[in-house]
């Protein structure tokens, strides 16, 4: 598995408190089927964490990266960021400040939780503009997606992908999250499904227990696209696989689209 969205390096926001935390969180990926970790710390967060593109990112990501290389071979570690999202992500994103999944044009994008959403419209459409392609995080978890789920059908329309927490389908998050997780499942409106890691004992990397989970009701041929394929060829800045959207009034089943 590839696990896109993650909070591995050590001591930048609330995920990893420490390299030791960090190699935990690599080794239990390993352990549960994992070889790929995209860390994206959080960044563009007002009076928290900025975490910009710059030396200090690059000697964080690249010590993190020399000492899993030797701790956990088998993992390899790729950089990213996951974004807030402010009016301003536009500007930075032609400033170079804000890192792209392993040097795409994909960005992972959150959102505050109870975020506008003609705002977040808005902006998904500026970013689009300036030839990046957004990646919504989470997307499960803001209430506006509670609300009405069918904004996401929107979203996939307009050529932007959607990222769910792998925890959401779990309960981890709570009701209104699970829902809407499964919803946008069975109605093809998953680009991947990934850890959005914290820590080694909560909000772990461990994707299997999910995975497992789903497998007893989803065929594995489409979990293999939210968990594997999709997500390489994200990071490697390839188009996703198009399924069918399924409209919400249809009973789900996997199709992929035409070309």
């Amino acid at each position: 598995m590839i696990d896109i969205h993650t909070h591995i390096l050590p001591g930048v926001d609330d995920g990893a408190a420490d390299i030791y935390d960090s190699i935990e969180m690599a080794a239990m990926a390993y352990e549960n089927g994992t070889t790929v970790i995209v860390a994206t710390p959080h960044c563009n967060i007002p009076g928290m964490y900025a975490n910009y593109f710059g030396k200090e990112y690059t000697h964080v990501f690249q010590e993190t990266k020399e000492i899993l290389k030797r701790e956990v071979p088998q993992i390899t570690l790729l950089a990213g960021m996951e974004v807030f999202t402010t009016e301003e992500v536009p500007r930075l994103l032609t400033e170079g400040k804000i890192f792209p999944i392993n040097r795409t044009r994909y960005v992972l994008m959150e959102f505050d939780f109870t975020e506008d959403p003609d705002f977040a419209d808005e902006i998904l459409r500026q970013v689009k503009e300036v030839r990046a392609i957004p990646l919504i995080a989470h997307a499960e978890r803001y209430e506006f997606v509670q609300d009405d789920p069918e904004i996401v059908y929107r979203w996939k329309k307009n050529g932007y992908e959607v990222q769910v927490n792998k925890g959401s389908f779990l309960g981890r998050f709570g009701d209104g999250a699970r829902h809407a997780a499964y919803e946008l499942l069975n109605h093809n409106l998953i680009t991947a499904i990934a850890s959005d890691a914290h820590s080694p004992v909560r909000r772990t990397t461990c994707m299997a227990d999910a995975y497992e989970f789903l497998a007893e009701e989803y065929p594995a041929d489409y979990l293999d696209l939210l968990f594997n394929k999709n997500p390489q060829n994200i990071c490697n800045g390839l188009e996703p696989v198009r399924l069918r959207r399924i409209p919400f009034e249809e009973r789900y089943y996997w199709e992929e689209q035409a070309q």
